[in-house]
């Protein structure tokens, strides 16, 4: 699998949308399946590259906060576990 920057996508997105171009023959160029550039398209449209990554390191915090909530609900859990056995 090949991991594109969000520059990369952007431009190929522009690409794929140009008149004379089709998302398959540009899917073939990149080495992509046309689904993949439909999901970046639903994904990406209308982002210039710097708001698509700011939509990037979004999800990304959002995802290790997600992260550091469940084990913060795990230790609560274990440690509520405990004192019922203690009492």
């Amino acid at each position: 699998m090949k991991k594109f920057t969000i520059d990369q996508i952007i431009r190929i997105l522009a690409e794929a949308d140009t008149p004379g171009n089709s998302v398959a023959a540009t899917a073939r160029k990149y080495g992509v399946s046309e689904q993949t550039i439909y999901r970046w398209r639903k994904k990406y449209r209308g982002f210039s590259a710097s708001e698509a990554k700011r939509l990037k390191a979004l999800e990304e915090e959002n995802a290790r906060l997600k992260r550091l909530l469940a084990e913060k609900e795990l230790e609560i859990q274990a440690l509520t576990q405990v004192i019922k056995k203690n009492f």
